[in-house]
């Protein structure tokens, strides 16, 4: 590929074709996951802020913005699409950046793939929580049952997944069910390369009170556990504001994680 010649294109997965975004050039290959129902453009400000001399990968997960619909909206899908998309742009080892859902299949994807993955950002999520019970399962089915009347009127624009709102609530009860202590902790535990978390504060979609910061809090630990992982940031803006307002620190995470791997790597020699 030659420097600095982006390409756009559809890349075919399974039953379904990816939208992908490839800036190429020679620079550290860095592929971004999104949050749960967000597109690739959420990224456009942690772009410019690192600049060309990273090499940016972005997609649109299945039904998001221009990707195609699937039969299969697993978090497991999301997982192999990461490979996928990799695969199709001749990238073998990248850097990780994940934003809320995404950060939990970046997680996944560094622990599964150590020799590949050159380390990670957590963007305000993979939190270890066991936050899903009945009573929020309930509450989660209500909240995108009250949604669906307008959610067909909002996929044009691209704000919101070509999915059924029941889809979207099984999506988001499987990440609860995947990020609990139990499941997220060991997935955590194992992985050997760096990881540093950018963590927002106050509410989410969806969340009431303290209760998001109580999700937070368990972070604490888990970097107790493991010396891999590190809290870079602690920002003052929301879960949904995060990477509009405060991509520098995005951005400077995404340093500090390709620094620490070549210091890494170096100490191996």
């Amino acid at each position: 590929m030659s420097e600095n010649t982006t390409w756009t294109g559809m890349v075919p997965v399974e039953d379904t074709a990816l939208a992908v975004t490839d800036t190429g050039g020679p620079g550290v290959p860095v592929i971004y996951l999104n949050g749960q129902f967000a597109t690739q453009g959420y990224w456009r400000r942690v772009l410019a802020e690192l600049g060309p001399q990273w090499r940016h990968i972005t997609y649109d997960e299945r039904a998001r913005g221009k990707s195609e619909r699937s039969a299969d909206y697993s978090f497991e899908a999301a997982v192999r699409d990461v490979d996928a998309v990799l695969a199709a742009r001749g990238v073998d080892r990248a850097l990780l950046v994940g934003w809320s859902y995404g950060a939990v299949v970046a997680a996944h994807w560094a622990g599964r793939n150590p020799q590949r993955a050159l380390g990670a950002v957590l963007v305000d999520g993979a939190f270890p929580h066991d936050w899903l019970d009945a009573a929020m399962e309930l509450r989660i089915r209500k909240l995108f049952r009250r949604m669906r009347w307008f959610l067909p009127l909002l996929r044009p624009t691209g704000l919101a997944p070509r999915m059924t709102a029941g889809q979207q609530a099984d999506s988001n009860i499987e990440l609860g069910r995947l990020s609990r202590e139990r499941e997220l902790g060991p997935v955590l535990d194992g992985i050997t390369v760096p990881v540093r978390y950018v963590v927002a504060s106050g509410t989410s979609f969806g969340s009431r009170g303290d209760e998001q910061e109580k999700i937070r809090a368990g972070l604490e630990a888990v970097t107790v556990r493991n010396p891999h992982i590190r809290i870079a940031a602690k920002v003052a803006s929301g879960h949904g504001a995060i990477l509009k307002k405060d991509f520098a620190a995005v951005a400077d995470a995404v340093r500090a994680v390709a620094n620490q791997e070549s210091q890494d790597r170096n100490n191996k020699r």
